[in-house]
């Protein structure tokens, strides 16, 4: 029973790509830290979510103020977080994993959060 589970396990893992094998993973992160999975939040629910940092950039909105916006990934979705206001937060860079707690709005079909609670953790 034991030799057939890890048979199985690695047949798993010969037949799916890196990019799978790392959303896995990420998925199993997030459920492990009490985390909602981004692809089950919806409009207008407070949610805490964990992922790790895609990408993180700098977009001016109206009346020239700053707004860092950034890709949280966790596997089954992305979000985007947006702190209005700053030009960057120390620690958040990509590559980085972090806990996020706020209120979910939906812009144009992608989850977003603004100015969201926030926690840095280690994987």
């Amino acid at each position: 029973m034991r030799r057939e589970r890890l048979l199985g396990r690695f047949t798993h893992r010969l037949t799916r790509s890196q990019n799978q094998l790392e959303a896995e993973e990420l998925r199993e992160t997030t459920t492990a830290m009490g985390g909602t999975p981004i692809c089950d939040v919806t409009d207008r629910e407070l949610a805490q979510v964990c992922g790790t940092v895609r990408s993180v950039s700098l977009r001016p909105r109206a009346d020239h103020v700053p707004a860092l916006v950034v890709d949280l990934d966790d596997g089954s979705r992305s979000m985007q977080l947006v702190w209005l206001g700053r030009r960057r937060i120390a620690g958040i860079a990509p590559g980085s994993y972090l806990k996020a707690n706020g209120r979910v709005c939906m812009r144009g079909g992608v989850p977003t959060m603004f100015n969201p609670a926030y926690e840095l953790k280690a994987r």
